[in-house]
């Protein structure tokens, strides 16, 4: 689908994705950047979602990407994680259009308090390995169908909550977990887009614009991840899940 905009319009929506890029590459929460913007800009709601999964695409992927180089990612680890999101995500996008988001628009919001204080009352948590408490297996088949479907459906938080489900059951530390985390968020998001792009809600333009402004922020903030270490996601872990209470409560609750 074609949307005329200007060469402002597009200067504000690249910017807002390389900052979200950076973002979401260290703690996730970049969507609370790009899609108010792309609604700010009058796109309607069904398209900026559709065009949205397009440039976190790009997001998820570059810092994928790094993070592999990085040794930080086992596929040996993934396959079942990788297909199970990939039915959650297709489920969940499916799912928009049927079922009511009101109950996830409270729900979410709290959660996500409950994780900031949870972090802060244990500010060791993520910074080393912890107890394994499920095998790779079930953890990912679990965390995939339910966290692919949230994020083809809904999606604020889900970088965060996959983060925390990686390190409290998996027992990853926050950088690994940050690392494996790209993988699925590019699963979901691969996915989900495919949903958006068949309804034709996708503007290819903004979203391949976008996308390769996400690329290069994600590329940075997952190259500081690696010099600086599990400290750095968790405190920007716990702002972005602050921000995204903000968000939603902001859209949502008033």
């Amino acid at each position: 689908m074609v949307f005329h905009a200007t060469p402002l319009v597009y200067a504000v929506l690249v910017a807002a994705a390389a900052i979200a890029g950076f973002i979401d590459s260290i703690a996730g929460g970049g969507g609370i950047i790009t899609l108010p913007a792309l609604l700010a800009v009058g796109l309607p709601p069904h398209l900026a979602l559709g065009t949205n999964k397009l440039q976190s695409s790009f997001g998820s992927l570059s810092a994928m990407l790094r993070y592999g180089s990085a040794g930080l990612i086992k596929p040996r680890d993934l396959a079942p994680g990788i297909a199970a999101t990939a039915a959650g995500a297709a489920l969940g996008a499916v799912a928009v259009g049927a079922i009511d988001a009101g109950a996830l628009r409270i729900l979410i919001p709290l959660l996500l308090v409950a994780i900031v204080a949870f972090l802060l009352l244990r500010p060791r948590f993520g910074l080393s390995e912890g107890k394994k408490r499920l095998s790779w297996i079930p953890f990912w088949i679990g965390a995939g169908l339910v966290l692919g479907f949230y994020d083809g459906f809904f999606g604020p938080g889900t970088g965060t909550f996959w983060a925390i489900a990686l390190v409290g059951l998996a027992g990853l530390e926050m950088r690994g977990a940050t690392a494996y985390t790209k993988v699925a968020n590019f699963t979901s998001n691969v996915v989900s887009l495919g949903v958006f792009a068949a309804a034709g809600t996708v503007i290819l333009t903004i979203g391949l614009a976008m996308g390769s402004a996400e690329a290069i922020g994600a590329w940075a903030g997952s190259r500081l991840v690696l010099r600086r270490g599990a400290g750095l996601v968790r405190a920007v872990l716990i702002v972005m899940s602050s921000c995204i209470v903000v968000y939603i409560a902001a859209r949502y609750w008033i």
